[in-house]
């Protein structure tokens, strides 16, 4: 059989059965701090020690050896590893657990930054980097302080990969979208955008904002429905 031009788009409830926090559930990170405090260009200007601690606590979270990809992670690198045609696994997400369970795959974009990235507003260079940052943190690149901010897309920013996100929209065939609130966009509109054209299916804890526009619905934990669908997936394409 083959394989159509594949889009995988994840978002924060992939990594909650990792053990991480997502922005809106009860004991989420937003509830310590109001979005407008720790992740807007405003909020930066205004408060950088504060955004800096903020991002922090988040890296250190991450580098907790507790913190690992899950079955889901290791699912869909199975897809992407065994999948003949194009695709391309786009995820929300600014934790490295993709990064992990498919190290070094050219088909994973960070579309909203990754949390172990830095970047200096001044000279433009970027690194990554896995400790803590502060405003007298001095640039690896210029030396300059006070310039170095997490490379982190945050709101009222432009997305990173557009042009290829786009792109893979235009051919799509098979979107998938799996633990997404279906609350942020522009992914929550790529599955609108792909209706009549591609079969798109989301495999969720509970129904999304726009679960009704899916192809298809699948509820359940991650952990648990992500795996399956894949065997299912890679299963049809031996026939």
């Amino acid at each position: 059989m083959s394989a159509p031009p594949l889009i995988v788009l994840t978002g924060a409830g992939i990594s909650a059965e990792s053990g991480l926090a997502t922005f809106r559930d009860n004991n989420g990170l937003w509830e310590r701090h109001r979005v407008e405090a720790v992740a807007t260009p405003e909020a930066f200007a205004r408060d950088p020690a504060l955004v800096h601690r903020f991002y922090n606590a988040r890296r250190a979270q991450l580098a907790d050896p507790a913190i690992r990809p899950n079955a889901a992670h290791h699912a869909l690198a199975r897809l992407f590893a065994a999948w003949p045609g194009p695709a391309l696994l786009v995820t929300q997400n600014v934790d490295d657990l993709h990064d992990r369970a498919m190290p070094g795959s050219a088909a994973l974009l960070h579309m909203h930054g990754e949390l172990k990235k830095i970047r200096c507003t001044g000279c433009g260079h970027g690194r990554e980097w896995a400790g803590d940052l502060s405003p007298q943190t001095p640039c690896p690149g210029c030396a300059a302080t006070g310039t170095l901010r997490p490379d982190i897309v945050w709101f009222g920013e432009m997305p990173l990969g557009m042009e290829r996100i786009e792109a893979a929209l235009h051919s799509c065939g098979l979107f998938l979208s799996i633990g997404t609130s279906g609350q942020v966009y522009p992914a929550a509109g790529f599955c609108a955008a792909l209706r009549g054209r591609a079969r798109t299916v989301e495999l969720n804890l509970e129904p999304s904002l726009g679960s009704h526009l899916f192809s298809e619905a699948i509820q359940g934990k991650a952990t648990e429905i992500v795996p399956g669908y894949v065997e299912t997936l890679l299963s049809k394409q031996k026939q």
